[in-house]
């Protein structure tokens, strides 16, 4: 019997929008290796991996290219398909146990509440190949855990860019988030976000990196609730709470494939 995987839009309630994830669900522990051979496969920006324990789901994260700490709308696609199989009841909250410790979602009017931890940013002073990547005069800079978060003059700006990726690829860091005042009814801000070291180009739908920009517009515009717009080509929403040191990530998702990895027999468990 093969190993159910499926394929989500995160952040959208349309298909062939937002961000789009793997998930696959795992029976019995895989070899890192086999998970990120699967990634690659798939090629995804993000493939999730869950697996059932005592008290909730072991997740793990690979892009293309690695394992990361952190990852949005994987886990909102994890969440949507573990009440969408029936693995959880929808009134069921899902808990993830992760790199980042444990994270939660739950059913909310209007779709899928994720809760994470914020990653505030503090100022930093950027390697001056930064700018010169992203081709603009930022406003600020800041650093996170995580990313560089810069912000731009404008949303035209930030919808604008066109990094040079080469370049970007030489930082030393997972990503960059560049972000502005939303001149867009209806959005408190935008942003894109560039993760070519951890082989991402351009991310569509980044939820980790609201969890900087949740805290950052917070202390600017005084307020803890957004709506925010990933300016991506493919575009996403999300609703954004700051309460603490916790960042509520708010989004619809849609699953678009379903299917399963074949078991080969090998030794070496294989994706075709």
């Amino acid at each position: 019997m093969g190993v159910p995987i499926y394929q989500v839009d995160a952040f959208t309630e349309k298909p062939f929008a937002g961000n789009p994830a793997a998930v696959c669900i795992l029976s019995d522990p895989r070899d890192p290796v086999w998970m990120q051979n699967v990634a690659k496969e798939m090629n995804l920006s993000e493939t999730a991996f869950l697996q059932k324990q005592e008290d909730g789901f072991n997740l793990r994260w690979f892009t293309p290219a690695v394992e990361v700490d952190l990852c949005g709308h994987a886990t909102l696609a994890s969440a949507h398909i573990l009440w969408e199989t029936g693995l959880l009841s929808s009134k069921e909250q899902a808990r993830f146990h992760t790199r980042s410790g444990l994270l939660t979602a739950e059913h909310r009017e209007g779709g899928i509440e994720l809760n994470f931890p914020a990653k505030p940013e503090e100022p930093a002073v950027p390697p001056p190949e930064l700018p010169k990547a992203l081709g603009l005069n930022p406003k600020y800079i800041g650093k996170s855990k995580f990313d560089y978060l810069v912000e731009a003059d404008s949303e035209e700006t930030v919808r604008n860019l066109k990094p040079d990726f080469s370049l970007l690829k030489t930082l030393d860091i997972r990503g960059t988030v560049v972000t502005s005042r939303s001149s867009t009814a209806g959005f408190d801000f935008i942003s894109r976000f560039f993760a070519p070291k951890v082989g991402i180009n351009e991310d569509p739908v980044t939820g980790s990196a609201h969890c900087t920009l949740g805290p950052f517009w917070s202390k600017k515009l005084g307020k803890k609730e957004f709506v925010a717009y990933q300016a991506s080509e493919r575009g996403g929403v999300l609703r954004v709470r700051v309460v603490g040191d916790r960042v509520y990530l708010g989004g619809r998702a849609v699953t678009v494939l379903r299917g399963e990895l074949i078991e080969l027999g090998s030794k070496d468990k294989v994706f075709a």
